[in-house]
């Protein structure tokens, strides 16, 4: 198996495409259970708007899908920024100094309308698929800009 920095060679992130994008917790540990470590993973993303145009998120006990159009930052410099954001404002509130995020990322470029509406579709309907909600509108953690 190659490590993700080896997948990422030779690739480069494009100004106004659409990415849909799955980070995971670190060890998969299921962070977001907390409402509260939820709700500063959440609020995070705003403070990413000067850098993407959000299409729709859904966060998950332990990761999470993130579907958005890049603006002038490179994608994994967005990446990183959401991730130091995350690790320090969870690590403060939790009084901890732990890893937050496994490292790497998994990225998808869309390359049609259609695909991004299926996308959106599947990462609004997550935590169904995952049996966390029996209705989209039931669980907490996700926005959509076509809802």
């Amino acid at each position: 198996m190659y490590s993700s920095k080896k997948l990422l060679t030779g690739r480069y992130t494009s100004k106004s495409h659409f990415y849909s994008i799955t980070i995971c917790t670190n060890q998969k540990a299921l962070l977001f259970k907390s409402f509260e470590n939820a709700c500063i993973a959440a609020r995070s993303l705003l403070y990413m708007q000067n850098n993407v145009n959000t299409v729709c998120y859904t966060l998950m006990p332990d990761h999470l899908h993130w579907l958005f159009q890049l603006n002038d930052l490179p994608l994994a410099e967005v990446i990183k920024q959401y991730k130091s954001i995350t690790t320090v404002k969870i690590n403060k509130f939790n009084c901890s100094s732990g890893k937050v995020w496994q490292q790497g990322y998994f990225e998808h470029q869309l390359r049609s309308e259609e695909d991004l509406i299926n996308q959106a579709r599947y990462i609004v309907a997550n935590p169904l698929r995952a049996s966390l909600a029996n209705e989209v509108g039931e669980y907490p953690f996700w926005d959509c800009v076509y809802l």
